[in-house]
C-alpha cells in the first residue's frame, strides 16, 4: 500500500478515534453491561462507538470493507478496517480507566496500520507499515533489555492460558520472572509498545484484540510473533526482540 494511502487511513483512524471518544466518555462509570451470547461483556458505549466509527471509516475509504467486534464484517475483505470499539470492556463497566479503542488496516491478511487510544489517559499510539510509531505524535520505541533479571513481562487473564493450553507455561513463567505482572487487554499492549514493560504474553486473542499491536509492535522496533489457533484465535508473544526469544522457548516446549 502506497505511503500516501497509508497517511490518508491514518488521519481517517484518527478522526474515527477522536468521535469513538466522544461516545465512550460520556458513558465511563454510567452504562449498564449486557451479557453476549459468548459470555462476554457489551455496554451502549461499545455499540455507540463502533457505529460512528464505521461511518467515518466508510465514508473515508468507501472501497474497503470493515470488520467489528459488535457487529460483523461488510464490504470486501482484502484491504479491511479491523474494530474494537472497547478493548476491555470489563475494565470500562468496572470504573478502571484502562481501556482502549482498537483500530487497524489489514491488505492481504496482514496489519499495516494499527492504532491504540487509551481515552481516560489522554494516550493514542499510532504506526504504519515504514512509518514508524508515535505516541501523542512522539516517536516511541519498545524496550532493549536483553537480560530476564528484572524483565518486566505481562501477561493477559489467567484462564486464557487455559484455554490455549498454556497452563503449565504460565506456572514456569510465574516462578521464573518476579516481575510477571498481569497488564491485561491493549493496555497493556501500548506498554510494551512504549517501553515500560519489556515483553507480553497474551494468549487466546480475537483478531480484533491482536491486529492494530501486530503492525504496532515491529514499527516500534520490536518482535512480535503470532500464532494462529483453530476459531480464528491467535496467541501473542512481543516486545523486546530477546526477550520474545526466551518466552517462545518456555511456550514451545
Amino acid at each position: 500500500m502506497k505511503i500516501e494511502t497509508l497517511q490518508a487511513a491514518a488521519r481517517a483512524a484518527y478522526e474515527a478515534s477522536d468521535a469513538a471518544r466522544k461516545e465512550i466518555q460520556p458513558r465511563f462509570r454510567s452504562v449498564d453491561v449486557e451479557t453476549k451470547a459468548d459470555g462476554s461483556p457489551v455496554t451502549e458505549a461499545d455499540r455507540a462507538a463502533e457505529t460512528v466509527m464505521r461511518d467515518i471509516l466508510r465514508k473515508a475509504f468507501p472501497e474497503f470493507g470493515v470488520m467489528g467486534e459488535e457487529f460483523g464484517s461488510e464490504g470486501p475483505l482484502d484491504v479491511h478496517w479491523v474494530l474494537d470499539p472497547i478493548d476491555g470492556t470489563i475494565a470500562f463497566s468496572r470504573g478502571i480507566p484502562l481501556y482502549s479503542t482498537l483500530i487497524a488496516l489489514v491488505e492481504d491478511g496482514t496489519p499495516v496500520l494499527g492504532l491504540i487510544d487509551l481515552p481516560a489517559l489522554d494516550e493514542r499510539i499510532v504506526g504504519w507499515h515504514g512509518g514508524g510509531c508515535r505516541l501523542n505524535n512522539q516517536p516511541v520505541h519498545v524496550s532493549t533489555r536483553t537480560d530476564a533479571r528484572g524483565a518486566l513481562i505481562a501477561h493477559g487473564d489467567a484462564y486464557c492460558f487455559d484455554l490455549a493450553g498454556q497452563r503449565d507455561a504460565y506456572l514456569e513463567l510465574a516462578g521464573r520472572y518476579p516481575l510477571f505482572r498481569g497488564y491485561t487487554d491493549a493496555f497493556g499492549h501500548a506498554q510494551v509498545i512504549t517501553g515500560g514493560v519489556d515483553a507480553m504474553v497474551d494468549m487466546d486473542l480475537n483478531p480484533w484484540d491482536a491486529a492494530a499491536t501486530q503492525v504496532l509492535i515491529p514499527e516500534a522496533g520490536g518482535k512480535c510473533i503470532a500464532r494462529e489457533r483453530p476459531g480464528q484465535k491467535l496467541d501473542l508473544v512481543f516486545g523486546s526482540p530477546a526477550l520474545v526469544d526466551e518466552l517462545m522457548e518456555i511456550l514451545e516446549r
